[in-house]
């Protein structure tokens, strides 16, 4: 490598990490032998030294160097340390599960060490030799990004991560409201509920409850799942007690037959699940395939947060180990809701169907509704679903991950003996008849830029109901962005390729 290229890739991955170097106990010289780095040594990874340096931190490429000092690492079998941080609950209930999955997975062993606070496992290779250490510690949002900038925190997790942050989905969750088993409200709306959440409403007796005051129970403000429900609300919660863990938010519930409280599904402990309702009266139900499709509106991803920098080699694994079905059907053991994609049938979401009979009228008549049960018929709907930006054919954000999920799905040919149907529909606003149009201008989007993503694939089926099956009223922007989606079905492939 010559001088002006390796000092350019030194440059190019220069990222910035805790502190500079304390001692020299590295030096790091190109194979010209032109350029020395001399610092401390912060981490390699077999491929990679990541290196303190009077210039700042530096991740060199071993194979461009020779290493010499005391701190040089053998470049055989390197141990890596990982460290992750955040979310206690998600971080307990996930990680050890995960980690055993993939040791089963790729022939490794797991080996428990002593740790402080949270967990702590060394990983051995099938000779028994160690290959990385695992620990877990709990951490605030603000302490967990700030390990994760400085270096002392290899991955994060957490129920909330801002927009710049890498992020990837570790699991799905949902959140729900929870009340005392003995609290006689039979359900709420999310109006109300939001209501309740910011202060407004004080009394149950204006939810349609006993004449007693509510008390709004929530968990400390540093916690991710409360940023992320502050998030979604757009304000403070206005507690009057507030809890340190999920498990004490929920026994607190469960002994204040006034309380109100948000928790995730999976830690509501002995409370009582409230129902939830849009304001229109449509029931919200977190089934796994309402929250893996986000047709709950509550649904709640859990992040792994990656930093901007090279990270060990085990590490890199674990990530993608991740996507695969071992590691999902371990989410799901762990009580989570897990990213495979599910199947229902129509026949199985009553719900759905009767939300299409609330709303047949004059702009949906009944012969429209015959259509579309007559195109599912023996099909299956899967909880890959594709939204809109409002007013107009471009996906989000999310639903272009989606169409990444659905491509890859194809290429090992999940779907090699059934036909695809895309089937778009609207929300109510605007006339019915521009509605239908746009509905079916959105599935054929869709369906262009899956083909363009895997040429190879017949054409899928393309229609399009405009409102005629609501999954919420359209009287907030929530419920439209529910009803403005795009569908995936599936059905038997048949010689007869039509509806």
């Amino acid at each position: 490598m010559g001088v002006k290229g390796w000092h350019a890739a030194c440059l190019a991955a220069l990222f910035w990490l805790a502190g500079s170097a304390s001692a020299q106990d590295i030096t790091l010289t190109s194979r010209s032998g032109a350029i020395t780095l001399e610092g401390t040594l912060l981490g390699f990874d077999g491929e990679f030294y990541r290196i303190g340096t009077k210039y700042g931190p530096l991740t060199v490429d071993s194979a461009g160097v020779t290493c010499s000092g005391p701190e040089c690492p053998e470049l055989v079998a390197p141990l890596a340390e990982i460290r992750i941080l955040g979310a206690t609950e998600a971080g307990h209930g996930l990680l050890p599960r995960l980690l055993r999955a993939q040791a089963e997975a790729r022939g490794y062993a797991l080996r428990s060490l002593k740790a402080e606070a949270g967990f702590a496992t060394e990983v051995l290779d099938g000779k028994g030799a160690p290959v990385a250490r695992v620990s877990f510690t709990p951490a605030t949002p603000a302490k967990a990004a700030e390990a994760l900038a400085s270096g002392a925190a290899d991955l994060v997790i957490t129920a909330h991560a801002d927009p710049e942050m890498t992020t990837r989905v570790l699991a799905l969750d949902a959140l729900v409201p929870i009340v005392a088993t003995d609290n006689p409200l039979p359900r709420i709306s999310t109006r109300d509920l939001a209501r309740a959440l910011s202060g407004e409403v004080k009394n149950w007796k204006d939810l349609g409850g006993p004449d007693m005051p509510l008390v709004l129970h929530a968990l400390a403000r540093d916690i991710s799942l409360e940023a992320a429900l502050e998030a979604r609300l757009g304000r403070p919660i206005a507690a009057s007690v507030t809890h340190g863990d999920l498990a004490s938010l929920a026994a607190g519930v469960a002994r204040d037959p006034y309380a109100l409280a948000i928790t995730g599904l999976t830690a509501q402990g002995r409370a009582r699940a409230l129902p939830l309702t849009d304001s229109c009266g449509f029931p919200l139900i977190p089934s796994p395939l309402a929250v893996k499709s986000e047709d709950y509106p509550l649904s709640l991803p859990v992040f792994l947060v990656t930093p901007r920098r090279r990270l060990p080699l085990f590490a890199r694994e674990f990530l993608e180990f991740l996507s695969t079905a071992p590691a999902q059907r371990a989410v799901a053991e762990a009580g989570f809701v897990d990213r495979r994609p599910s199947r229902v049938p129509l026949v199985s979401d009553g719900q759905r169907l009767m939300n299409a009979i609330r709303v047949a009228g004059e702009e949906v008549p009944l012969a429209e509704l015959k259509r579309l049960t007559g195109l599912m018929a023996g099909a299956e709907r899967l909880s890959i679903t594709f939204r809109f930006e409002e007013g107009g054919n471009k996906l989000e954000a999310q639903s272009r991950e989606a169409l990444t999920d659905l491509v890859k799905l194809v290429e090992v040919g999940r779907f090699r003996d059934q036909q695809l149907m895309l089937v778009g529909f609207s929300d109510g606003r605007g006339s019915a008849e521009a509605n239908l149009s746009l509905s079916r201008d959105r599935a054929a989007t869709v369906a262009r830029a899956l083909q363009e993503a895997a040429p190879d694939l017949a054409p899928p089926l393309v229609e399009g109901f405009g409102e005629a099956l609501p999954l919420a009223c359209d009287t907030t922007v929530a419920g439209r962005r529910m009803n403005r989606r795009v569908e995936l079905w599936l059905r038997p492939l048949t010689g007869n390729l039509g509806p």
